[in-house]
């Protein structure tokens, strides 16, 4: 039923007059995508190894991306002539999906979340860095207060030495590369579907790499069905992301990717038990304005958005 509605999304676009209304439907949808996979991630997370996961968060993941491609690409859909960009790009996302998966397992679900909103902060450092772009006040300002609400949320990680905060921190660094991969990857016009289809091989075959180390196990018929949910949910929530991203203005869609936030702190509570810490909250508000700041001066300066979680 889903495939049917991709298939048919600029027939179905056509009959809504206002785009942003369609941009910020998939942006919710997108959320809650993300949220359901970060939920099927923490309920396996006795039963397979993070390796194991990845890999089928890849494999099933393939399969929806298989409906954008164009009929008169279907022979040739994976010739490109930007092979290191791609290399870089997926690389880099593999290893923030690792991350983002150990931090997912390990910690509380608004916690996590929390600490992913700081992509954008890093991407601004990694822009000064590699991209050679001047930075004003107002976003040195923003880059502070990013980096204080992080150092809030990781506190009691500090205190009880649990070093599995460090995993979505890991995941930002390696989001902050694969923006910039990406803004390079769409200068030159490779399409999406191709971006995605090279990350869902790299990341495949990474998680494919952990075999030899164990903790892989066959699954049952049931277990099997949450990891092929597991590729779906996070394939399909990319890809609606990306279309809102095209219809939307990215003022109206931007504050609708903090509601996984709330999505987190509901989920985490009834199926997992967790309560979001005052420092989870307390931090988190920090994040949330500082990625703000940075996107409104972005969009002020007509400059590509970065969008927080992409995986």
């Amino acid at each position: 039923m889903f495939f049917k509605l991709m298939i048919n999304i600029k027939q179905f676009i056509k009959m809504i007059k206002n785009q942003n209304h369609v941009g910020a439907i998939c942006m919710i949808l997108s959320v809650l995508f993300f949220s359901f996979m970060d939920c099927l991630i923490k309920l396996t997370a006795t039963d397979f190894a993070v390796g194991q996961v990845m890999f089928s968060r890849a494999l099933f993941g393939l399969i929806p991306i298989f409906f954008l491609i164009p009929k008169n690409r279907i022979k040739n859909f994976y010739k490109t002539k930007y092979i290191s960009l791609h290399f870089h790009r997926s690389f880099w996302g593999a290893i923030a999906m690792y991350a983002i998966f150990v931090g997912i397992r390990n910690l509380g679900l608004a916690e996590v979340t929390s600490l992913a909103f700081s992509g954008p902060i890093w991407v601004v450092v990694f822009s000064i860095l590699f991209l050679g772009e001047k930075i004003k006040a107002k976003r040195w300002i923003a880059v502070g207060l990013g980096f204080v609400g992080v150092l809030i949320i990781s506190k009691p990680g500090f205190d009880n030495l649990n070093f599995y905060y460090i995993y979505p921190v890991i995941f930002t660094l390696g989001f902050a590369s694969v923006s910039i991969f990406i803004r390079k990857l769409t200068l030159v016009n490779e399409p999406i579907y191709l971006i995605a289809f090279y990350f869902s091989i790299c990341s495949g075959f990474m998680g494919l790499l952990t075999l030899p180390f164990g903790g892989w196990v066959l699954p049952s018929f049931y277990e099997l069905s949450l990891l092929i949910l597991i590729g779906l949910f996070g394939s399909i929530a990319n890809l609606l992301l990306t279309q809102s991203y095209k219809l939307a203005e990215v003022s109206l869609t931007i504050p609708l990717k903090y509601l996984s936030l709330v999505f987190a702190i509901v989920f985490g509570f009834y199926f997992f038990n967790e309560s979001p810490t005052i420092y989870t909250l307390l931090g988190a508000s920090l994040i949330i304005i500082s990625s703000a700041i940075i996107f409104i001066r972005e969009h002020q300066l007509k400059k590509p958005i970065t969008l927080p979680r992409q995986q």
